[in-house]
Order: C-alpha cells, then structure tokens, then sequence
C-alpha cells in the first residue's frame, strides 16, 4: 500500500528527479504507472508521486529489458520482485542471459557482414539481387553462400523457383554430407570402379539431376563454375578433393550404362 508524507524525505524521489537521474521523461514514468509496470512507492500529502531507490531498481529492469526488444507485456511478466539479496541476483541473472543472446545474435550479425563485404569486392560488378541472395544465404547459416557469387543470373533464377528456404537447406545438407563421404573415400584409397564408390557416384548424380531438374543444359555451366584451380577457403578445399576424385569414377559410372551426359547417347 502506497504510504502518505506530508514533507518528502531524503530517502524518497520526485517523478521529475528520477526522470532527470535515469535520463528518461515524466511522461514515460507516468505511463509505467498507468501500465502497472512501476508504480510509486509512495505519495506526498500534496499528491507528488513519490520513488525510492528501489523503484530505480525495477525502472533500470524495465529500460534494460525495453532496449533488448521486449515489448511491455513481456517485461510486465519477466519483473522479479526484488525483496531479497536472492531476488535481486535472480533479476541481475535473467538479464545477464538476455544480453548474452543479444551479444551472440550482434555477434553473428556483424559476422555476415563481414562476410558480405568480402564477397561484394570479390564479385566483378554491382548485383544487388545477388548480394539478396548471399544475406539470405547468410541468414541461414549456410556455409556454402559464397557459391552464390560463382552463379550467373539464369542459375540463380533456376535456384529460386526450384528451392525454397527449407529444401535448399536440406539439398545443401545432403551434398555437403555426401561430399563428406567422397573426401574419406579418397583418404582411404577406395579404388573409382569399386562398388562401394559407384554407389556414392550415383547419388552424387542424383543430386546434381535433383539441382537441374533434368535440365542437361545446364551441366556445361555446372562444369564451369565447379571448376576450382586454387582454393580460397575450406569449403573449395574439400570440392577440390571431391572433383579430383569423382571425375574418374564418374566416367566408370556412365561407362557401365553407356550413356554419354555431355554429348549423344553411347551406341
């Protein structure tokens, strides 16, 4: 229950002094008051809201909670009561948390960043729907963006209407876990022509007919930005690996079905 005072106390605040202290409007205060979310410890006889130095506690609560995006209603439910060394340890605890996950989503924000500006100076001309593409990409933590700026426009299109945000995560999972398995067959010499690399052949052509969609026109081009003379980061080391590796394999494989994909069907 709110106490009276006929003169205000040192220990006690006016609406405007805890305005002036916390560096935010009478307004603002009055309308934590009016949402319940901070209401005055006390009223002066004359009818001044009065705040104690408790009361700044809540109101640093509610200012810190407010500038790491929580609406009113979510702060209104998140607020401790602080009655005990515990208490106050517990909101002190909460809010730690909170600012961790903010400082590790800023964290991976300016990580995407940085990762853009390097593929925007690497691309040879201005691409905005590119640079959509690569933000996008990053968003989804999907660690083959770069791939994007070796995509002309046609492909990109093709990408867009065949895939969206969740099957292009799952066919990036699949090559990159089949890709995976061709790099430790290399490792463990696992000849081209044996069974158990021909199979990791045919589902690596499986994948590559999945991208297409059947389309052979676009292997010529798949051929050409696959192409990797020197690697600039892990990701074009291990397909470096990978197409070394495949392109004898692959010539066992459309050998022993006498097809020919880059040209007219075998006699």
């Amino acid at each position: 229950m709110m106490a009276n005072y006929r003169a205000i106390p040192p220990e006690f605040m006016t609406v405007g002094e805890v305005a002036k202290k916390m560096d935010v409007t009478v307004r603002t205060l009055q309308y934590y008051d009016k949402e319940g979310l901070l209401s005055p410890s006390a009223e002066s006889e004359g009818g001044r809201r009065l705040y104690t130095d408790k009361d700044l506690i809540t109101l640093h609560q509610i200012m810190s909670l407010k500038s790491l995006g929580f609406s009113l209603n979510d702060i209104k439910q998140r607020l401790i009561t602080l009655e005990t060394p515990t208490d106050v340890a517990n909101a002190l605890t909460e809010q730690a948390n909170e600012i961790r996950k903010k400082i590790e989503q800023l964290t991976a924000s300016l990580t995407a960043i940085e990762q853009l500006k390097t593929e925007v100076l690497q691309m040879q001309t201005v691409n905005f729907k590119k640079y959509a593409d690569i933000i996008v990409n990053l968003q989804m933590k999907n660690d083959s963006y770069y791939l994007i700026k070796r995509f002309d426009d046609e492909t990109l299109d093709h990408i867009r209407s065949h895939f969206d945000k969740e099957s292009g995560l799952d066919f990036m999972d699949r090559f990159n876990r089949l890709s995976d398995e061709i790099v430790q067959l290399k490792q463990e010499h696992v000849p081209p022509e044996s069974e158990k690399c021909q199979q990791v052949v045919k589902e690596y052509w499986g994948l590559i007919m999945e991208f297409t969609n059947g389309d052979m026109s676009m292997l010529p081009k798949l051929m050409e930005m696959g192409n990797i003379e020197t690697a600039t980061n892990a990701w074009e080391e291990r397909q470096k690996i990978v197409n070394e590796y495949l392109e004898p394999a692959l010539q066992v494989y459309f050998s022993r079905l006498g097809i020919n994909p880059f040209g007219e069907v075998k006699p």
